[in-house]
């Protein structure tokens, strides 16, 4: 495996720890400063990384299936003209979405664990149909063609990488309480206001990335 698709998958990587959904639910539990932040917050967080997992060992087996089903150099030709419009399309759209000031960040309605892990179950919903950077690095990971025990550990740190910020802001509230609360608060008002200015953004960067990986196979 190439440093070129390493570093294209580290840059998705980041981009998806821009989720609002997940960043906007950690400062909610956060906030609320109940007794059992820890266990339902790692509740939540695994919840939607098992899910996001298990989404990526489907997809990457079943893109594995169908590019196996095609010769080499048509599969190649194919996949990365498919790819290169999707990057296309993907720029293009990114300067139309429209802003929406209505925040739809889930919360739960009981300080139950299981209400937690229907929150993460919704999470995965509203954030699986644009999870752009994720469905990205899956098919650069598609066209490398190499081993399940190698992509696995790989599919594995990408789902950590995306949930280090909630991770780092528990230990940050852990650490410092009531003195970042008021951040904390704002953080949250202002991720709930610009979530469509993210996933702008998102697109945006996806597609420059899918465009110039692909530009040199076509």
């Amino acid at each position: 495996m190439g440093t070129d698709i390493l570093i294209y998958l580290g840059g998705l990587a980041l981009l998806d720890t821009l989720s609002p959904t997940i960043v906007s639910v950690t400062l909610f539990l956060v906030l609320t400063d109940n007794k059992n932040l820890t266990s339902r917050l790692l509740s939540y967080l695994f919840t939607v990384v098992l899910l996001y997992f298990s989404l990526g060992i489907i997809m990457m087996l079943g893109l594995n299936f169908i590019m196996e089903a095609f010769s080499n150099i048509f599969q190649k030709k194919i996949f990365s003209w498919v790819t290169f419009i999707v990057g296309v399309i993907l720029f293009t759209a990114s300067f139309f979405i429209p802003v929406n000031k209505k925040s739809n960040i889930p919360k739960p309605k009981t300080q139950s664990i299981f209400s937690i892990i229907l929150i993460g179950i919704t999470t995965f919903i509203i954030e699986a149909g644009t999870a752009l950077p994720y469905f990205a690095a899956i098919g650069l990971l598609t066209t490398i063609d190499i081993p399940f025990y190698q992509w696995l550990p790989i599919l594995a740190a990408y789902n950590i990488i995306m949930i280090l910020p909630a991770l780092l802001i528990f230990l940050g509230y852990k650490l410092f309480g009531k003195l970042i609360s008021p951040t904390l608060v704002n953080l949250r008002i202002k991720i709930s206001s610009g979530s469509s200015s993210s996933l702008s953004w998102i697109m945006c960067i996806v597609g420059v990335i899918l465009i110039f990986y692909t530009i040199d196979y076509l």
